[in-house]
């Protein structure tokens, strides 16, 4: 398979001692989730790789026989962006190609046979980018299927190719949340459309109409689904195709401040005047529901609607609960699910009796598959039925056995079957015993500790990923990785961008705490970061420190290093300024904020105003205030450790010149430091080859400090 080939070619010119570098990293192959056929019988999966010799892009269509186990190429290239099993036949598909004809910023919708493609029927061109399919057969033997793009405010679809270009490129705004991530927002906004195709046994006709079902609701602001860079979890239709439902961000509410969702059901045939919302603030029996919401999804029966919120109106790390609504109700008879479950359930899937909702939750370092019957009171606690790794995807089969694609921090993917009761069924495939540029990785790089800390009554965890040819009678210098969020964990899972293999293998013993704000171990340790942002986790970090000093003498903490990313980026400012700080030779900060006084510079103030309990004023500049307690500048004076510095330009939730002003900072105290930007960037480094700099700038700053290294200069 000329995926794995590649990969060959760089393992051979690789020393063996190294283990994995950043290259064989960013050039393995990457892998989508297995998505099975109606009966159970096959599944097929996307898998894609660069190489950094020819600098190309290679993509391709897997096909996992369920029964058998067999791997073959389904199909070819990257024409086929999304595929829907859908028509007659447990093998009649809908796909989308990711062009057309025309070549004008639009796709191509096509029938066919899964096990024919080259027979593959061309149904139509749409002159626009849409994506997000989803299709099911009515009794007519018509499909009905929903796409999403951006669409005007009159409620057209809009296509940027044939959009016309104003003479001024001006924008104007009169309300915050001007932009997002890395995207400047307009008055284009995503719409979910529902089409019919029309025929039957695998041919089809589409006359061109689309219905769009969002836009038009407006209040404060205008409704939007999927809401700004989500994708097609935001909706769903219905298993008969006579109903969608959707969720928008309440439209009553500045979209800045507020994290509060609404769902929306609609009739297919219907329009964004049709729109029946389920879970409207004060409209449920649960009246303190009023945050977020994700993941809308129908029974197979078509009789009730899954879906997850949160209670915070402002607070994007509220613990998520499970909700049912019936779809036979009037008043859709909404009920929580396991209501007082002490987890955050993020992905669900139904099982095919519509009795059981499978959700995976974050779980003591890694997501874990829990099973919830729909009788289950407030104090049902469910019960794991898988164990290590993070899911990516997991489909329930027609034996009710669950198909799980998962990663771990030694593989980039597995593939495997798991039973409602947590026996592992079968083991497809693993990344790390297959690709040559994983090889040799394995569940013994990598073990865990916990440690008493003085901000919490519990322990908290902490992951340790070995070196390549680790040897416990030797030492191996610390690489101490704190995570962003701050809400959010390190996981047992793969990374292409903080890979803790990789860094391990440059010589270091890699250190991941999850300290105060980690998911996972309850709600209580991930709300406690609020207004407290440099005081917990800044001593759990000590705490973690201390315990790696005491009781892994294979850990040489003299000669350390500290890195983290976005809230692990502040933590380091605030560590340069602090004790921490000196046990370490070096720093490495990518896209922290440096200045607590700038945080309404980003874009999603409600953040802010919960973490820092407030909204910012001229309170934020007096001791007590979060904004002031917590400024990593108020110890500026402290600032010594050697301090490389990443921030990229599109960054727009942490802007970059908090990277230039900490630059600045340390350059005018005379600290060794160094700044690397990416003009095409956001928050996070995607292109390999610009990934590929970020390592090498990185491992040269750190390895040089380290002492793993023999240059004479980190520059």
């Amino acid at each position: 398979m000329r995926f794995q080939s590649q990969a060959q070619v760089a393992l051979a010119a690789l020393p063996t001692a190294l283990g994995i570098t950043p290259e064989l990293m960013l050039a393995a192959n990457r892998y989508g989730v297995a998505a099975p056929n109606p009966s159970g019988e096959f599944a097929i999966y996307t898998v894609s790789n660069y190489t950094f010799e020819t600098k190309a892009h290679a993509f391709q269509w897997n096909k996992l026989d369920l029964k058998t186990g067999e791997i073959s190429t389904w199909y070819d290239g990257s024409d086929i962006s999304e595929v829907v099993f859908v028509g007659p036949t447990p093998t009649s598909i809908i796909y989308i190609n990711g062009t057309n004809a025309e070549n004008d910023g639009g796709i191509s919708l096509y029938s066919a046979d899964a096990n024919s493609l080259g027979d593959a029927k061309l149904i139509a061109s749409l002159p626009a980018p849409y994506s997000g399919l989803k299709a099911v057969q009515v009794p007519s033997g018509d499909i009905h299927f929903l796409v999403y793009t951006k669409a005007y405010p009159n409620g057209t679809a809009y296509n940027e190719q044939l959009a016309t270009t104003a003479a001024s490129t001006a924008r104007i705004y009169t309300s915050t949340y001007v932009r997002h991530w890395d995207t400047w927002l307009n008055k284009e906004k995503n719409a979910v459309f529902g089409g019919v195709l029309k025929g039957g046994n695998g041919s089809y006709s589409f006359s061109g109409e689309l219905t769009n079902y969002v836009t038009g609701i407006c209040n404060v602001t205008c409704a939007e689904s999927p809401y700004d860079q989500s994708d097609e979890s935001d909706y769903d239709i219905s298993p008969d195709g006579s109903s969608v439902v959707f969720l928008t961000k309440d439209t009553a509410l500045p979209l800045a401040n507020y994290t509060t969702d609404v769902i929306y059901t609609v009739p297919f045939n219907g329009t964004s005047k049709d729109v029946k919302a389920i879970n409207a603030r004060g409209t449920t029996k649960y009246l303190e529901a009023q945050g977020a919401a994700t993941s809308p999804r129908f029974s197979p029966s078509g009789k009730h609607i899954a879906y997850f919120q949160m209670n915070g109106i402002a607070y994007e790390s509220d613990r998520n609960i499970l909700y049912v609504a019936s779809t036979e109700s009037e008043d859709f008879n909404v009920t929580a699910l396991a209501h007082d479950w002490d987890r955050s359930p993020d992905t669900l899937a139904w099982a095919k009796d519509s009795e059981t909702i499978f959700v995976s939750a974050p779980d003591l370092g890694r997501e874990r598959i829990f099973p919830v019957p729909l009788t289950a009171g407030d104090s049902y606690e469910p019960k794991n039925i898988t164990n290590e790794g993070v899911p990516s995807a997991f489909y329930v089969l027609p034996d009710n056995s669950i198909l799980v694609s998962d990663s771990k921090i030694w593989t980039s993917r597995d593939i495997f079957t798991v039973s409602p009761e947590g026996e592992t069924i079968k083991t497809y495939f693993q990344a790390n015993l297959v690709d040559p540029g994983l090889k040799g990785l394995k569940p013994e790089d990598v073990s865990e500790f916990y440690y008493s800390s003085n901000s919490s009554e519990i322990k908290q965890q902490a992951w340790i990923i070995y070196p390549e040819g680790f040897d416990e009678s030797k030492t191996y210098p610390l690489a101490f990785i704190t995570h962003g969020g701050p809400q959010g964990a390190h996981f047992n899972s793969w990374s292409t961008r903080w890979n803790f293999k990789v860094w391990a293998d440059q010589g270091y013993v890699v250190i991941a705490p999850n300290p105060t704000a980690s998911s996972g171990w309850g709600q209580n340790l991930t709300d406690a970061i609020q207004g407290n942002w440099g005081s917990y986790p800044y001593w759990d970090l000590v705490h973690v420190w201390d315990y790696v000093n005491e009781n892994l003498k294979y850990v040489d903490t003299e000669n350390g290093i500290e890195a983290g990313a976005s809230f692990g980026g502040y933590m380091t400012n605030w560590i340069q300024g602090h004790e921490l700080g000196r046990r370490f030779k070096a720093l490495v900060t990518h896209d922290g904020s440096t200045s607590t006084l700038n945080q309404y510079a980003s874009e999603e103030l409600w953040f802010m105003n919960h973490d820092f309990s407030g909204p910012f004023n001229q309170t934020g500049f007096v001791p007590g205030s979060p904004y002031y307690e917590w400024n990593p500048l108020l110890y500026v004076d402290n600032w010594a450790t050697p301090h490389f510095v990443v921030h990229n330009s599109m960054d727009f939730r942490l802007p970059v010149s908090e990277g230039i002003l900490l630059f600045n900072m340390l350059q005018t105290k005379g600290v060794p430091s160094k700044l690397l930007n990416f003009p095409d960037e956001n928050h996070w480094v995607l292109n390999q080859e610009n990934s590929l700099v970020w390592h090498t700038e990185i491992f040269k700053w750190i390895n040089y400090y380290s002492g793993i290294s023999n240059a004479s200069s980190p520059y």
